[in-house]
C-alpha cells in the first residue's frame, strides 16, 4: 500500500481530525486510506472509545504511516468511573508512542439512556487531567450538555492543552464560547445538510475550524460506498469554501495548519507525509 500511495500522498492537503476506524480490518484500512489520499486527505486520526478500541487505535497508528491515534473512553461506553486501573491503562497507551496525538473521545452525553451523569462527570474530569499530565490536546463529545461540558473544561483548565469540539452541531454562541476557551470547532458531514449549522459555519473565523468525518462502519446503509470515510473531508471543505466565499485552497491551507497546531506530534511528520518520500 505504501508504494502505491506515494503519488497520492504528494497531493495531500487535508487532515481528518477525528474518526473511528478501529473495527475495520487492516486490509480494509489500507483501501480506506488509498481512497482518502485520492481525495487529498493525507492524515487520519482514529480515536478510541474504550480501553480496547484505544489499544486498537494505537496499533493502527503504528502500522499505517498516514494514521494517528487518540485514546480515551467515550461517555456512552462508560461502565463505571475511570479508576486507578483505567487511568493507568490510558496513560500507558498514550505514552507508548508519539503516534498518539490526542486524548479522545471523551466528553459528556446527556441523552436519555446514557450512563449515570455522576460517572460521566468523573470520567471526563479524569481524562482531562490525563491530557494535562501528558500535555496532549483533547477532542471532546458534547450532546445535550454544552453548558455543562464548557463548565467542566473551564474548571479543569482544559484550555491549557486545547483541542477541538468534535462533530459540532451547536449554535453560534456555543461555538464562540468554545473558541474563547481556546478550542477549535470541528466540522463534519452534517455541514452538508443542516441549514442552521451552515449559517453558523459561515460566521466562524476560519482560524478556529478543523475538519473531520467521525467515520465508522455504517451497516445500516444499504450500499458500502455510501459509508462515511475520511475521503469525505473533501466534501466538507468544499462546502465550507462555498459558505465562507473563500477559495478551496485557502480552506485546505488554514484548516490543515489549524490541525497541525493542535496535534504537535503530527506536525513533525506532515512534511514527510506530503512529500511522498
Amino acid at each position: 500500500m505504501q508504494a502505491a500511495s506515494r503519488g497520492r500522498e504528494a497531493n495531500a492537503k487535508l487532515i481528518d481530525c477525528h474518526s473511528h476506524l478501529d473495527s475495520f480490518s487492516d486490509e480494509e484500512i489500507g483501501q480506506i486510506l488509498i481512497r482518502a489520499q485520492d481525495a487529498g486527505v493525507g492524515a487520519v486520526i482514529t480515536a478510541g472509545t474504550t480501553l480496547e478500541t484505544s489499544a486498537r487505535a494505537v496499533q493502527l497508528a503504528t502500522t499505517f504511516p498516514a494514521m494517528y491515534a487518540g485514546v480515551g473512553v467515550h461517555p456512552m461506553d462508560l461502565t463505571g468511573p475511570i479508576d486507578e486501573h483505567a487511568y493507568g491503562a490510558l496513560h500507558s497507551l498514550a505514552s507508548s508512542t508519539n503516534r498518539v496525538v490526542t486524548i479522545s473521545e471523551i466528553g459528556l452525553d446527556f441523552m436519555e439512556g446514557m450512563p449515570d451523569r455522576a460517572v460521566q462527570y468523573q470520567a471526563f474530569r479524569e481524562q482531562i487531567r490525563l491530557a494535562r499530565e501528558l500535555k496532549l490536546p483533547i477532542v471532546f463529545h458534547s450532546r445535550e450538555a454544552h453548558s455543562e461540558t464548557l463548565k467542566v473544561l473551564r474548571e479543569e483548565r482544559a484550555y491549557e492543552v486545547g483541542g477541538a469540539m468534535h462533530y459540532f452541531q451547536g449554535d453560534l454562541g456555543t461555538a464562540r464560547q468554545a473558541i474563547d476557551l481556546g478550542f477549535y470547532i470541528s466540522l463534519a458531514r452534517p455541514l452538508l445538510r443542516l441549514t442552521e449549522l451552515q449559517e453558523v459555519a459561515a460566521q466562524l473565523p476560519l482560524e478556529s475550524i478543523v475538519i473531520e468525518t467521525d467515520a465508522a462502519p455504517q451497516p445500516f446503509k444499504s450500499k458500502r460506498e455510501s459509508w462515511t470515510e475520511p475521503r469525505h473531508c473533501r466534501a466538507v471543505a468544499e462546502k465550507l469554501s462555498e459558505l465562507q466565499h473563500i477559495p478551496i485552497e485557502q480552506i485546505e491551507e488554514v484548516t490543515t495548519q489549524n490541525a497541525l497546531a493542535m496535534f504537535s506530534a503530527l506536525r513533525v511528520n506532515w512534511g514527510h507525509l506530503t512529500s511522498g518520500v
